[in-house]
């Protein structure tokens, strides 16, 4: 069994994401449908969080809600200890400009701009930060050379592979500087050499200090992470804590367990 995360050890981390019995419910032709049921979770500065669950399980809207993508029904969500419930949509759109990073399955990118000008673009509508154009693209450069993607920083957005699209996604999540990065599938799109090349990308991020929550299906992906949360029916089943993965030979045992454990919950 894999080593208990920090938290269970005694050091001192501090809360960035934290649910208090959170309700999502939907009505679908007169009839309610209660897709988040009372969730309780905290994610903590540096972890790395994955979400599964089977298909309709929820997975999604958790991440949407807890994000202030979507507006949840009942409960509390604090957000750096704010609480997002109170802001008005003006706020919380600004909160999600300057405050977040996401990352989502389908790569939106503006067809009329350069994968460059597409990732500072977040950084040119934001407030938060005050810098010149000039600042904001060196960073925009920086960021895309960190990922080795430099070499395609003007050329337009269908003239890249899903591989390197992606890995703009993730310079467009970071150039705001964020608390958090949200991730929606972001590996579902791509093959496995791509999926495994993105995922490097966000584990070394994760290293370094950023805090990352993503839903995935994939145990590969998963097996990066430091902790997983399962979710059925709306209701998180259960948690398994990893260690921080140190080297990429460890991958395999850790899928392994994850794997073992995900059989037990009824994967």
């Amino acid at each position: 069994m894999w080593q208990v995360w920090n938290r269970e050890r005694g050091l001192d981390m501090r809360t960035v994401l934290e649910a208090k019995n959170l309700c999502k419910t939907y009505i679908v032709n007169k009839r309610q449908n209660n897709v988040l049921k009372n969730v309780n979770l905290t994610v903590e500065e540096g972890e790395m969080v994955a979400v599964m669950g089977p298909s309709g399980s929820g997975k999604s809207t958790l991440l949407y809600t807890v994000s202030g993508m979507d507006r949840m029904t009942a409960g509390e969500v604090l957000f750096d200890g704010k609480s997002i419930g109170s802001l008005n949509d003006k706020e919380l759109a600004e909160l999600r400009l300057d405050e977040m990073g996401f990352i989502f399955q389908q790569m939106y990118m503006l067809k009329n701009l350069t994968v460059l000008d597409n990732i500072i673009l977040p950084a040119c509508q934001s407030k938060k930060l005050s810098e010149s154009r000039k600042e904001t693209v060196a960073r925009g450069q920086e960021l895309m050379r960190k990922l080795g993607i430099i070499e395609v920083a003007d050329n337009d957005i269908n003239e890249v592979s899903g591989g390197q699209l992606q890995r703009a996604c993730i310079c467009r999540s970071m150039i705001n500087k964020p608390k958090m990065i949200f991730g929606d599938e972001p590996t579902g799109a791509l093959n496995r050499t791509s999926s495994d090349e993105v995922m490097e990308e966000l584990t070394k991020l994760n290293a370094e200090g950023t805090t990352i929550m993503l839903v995935t299906h994939d145990v590969k992906v998963a097996a990066r992470c430091t902790r997983v949360l399962y979710i059925v029916d709306g209701n998180i089943k259960g948690e398994y804590n990893l260690d921080r993965m140190k080297q990429a030979s460890e991958l395999r045992d850790r899928e392994r367990c994850l794997n073992n454990w995900l059989m037990e919950m009824g994967w």
